[in-house]
């Protein structure tokens, strides 16, 4: 997996292409527990390129939503293609986070 990271307008967005799995997932979880530490607490998930997630991936999102939770953050995930959205709709998880179909709503919805 790559993890490509850009700033605007006072959002990280990370930028998540191949699969997120058990080989995976710690690279992203060091990303985002150094972002949330770091008082980076708008992130953006751009997952339009991310190919595949397990449940390791998934337990990646949901410890990011806790730090963001706990340091008044917000956390947005964009452009889930249909295996990706199907995998968060049967765990449950498409109802804990707030999910965008593009990248400019997830903007919004950082503003909002």
């Amino acid at each position: 997996m790559n993890i490509v990271e850009s700033q605007q307008n006072g959002i990280t967005e990370l930028k998540l292409e191949g699969r997120l799995d058990s080989n995976t997932s710690r690279a992203l979880e060091q990303k985002t527990t150094a972002l949330f530490g770091a008082d980076k607490t708008r992130v953006l998930f751009d997952l339009a390129a991310l190919d595949y997630i397990s449940s390791a991936g998934l337990r990646v999102f949901l410890q990011a939503a806790k730090a963001a939770r706990r340091t008044g953050g917000t956390l947005v995930l964009a452009g889930m293609n249909e295996n990706v959205r199907e995998v968060f709709d049967i765990s449950g998880f498409s109802q804990l986070f707030t999910l965008a179909p593009s990248i400019d709503e997830a903007r919004k919805a950082h503003a909002g």
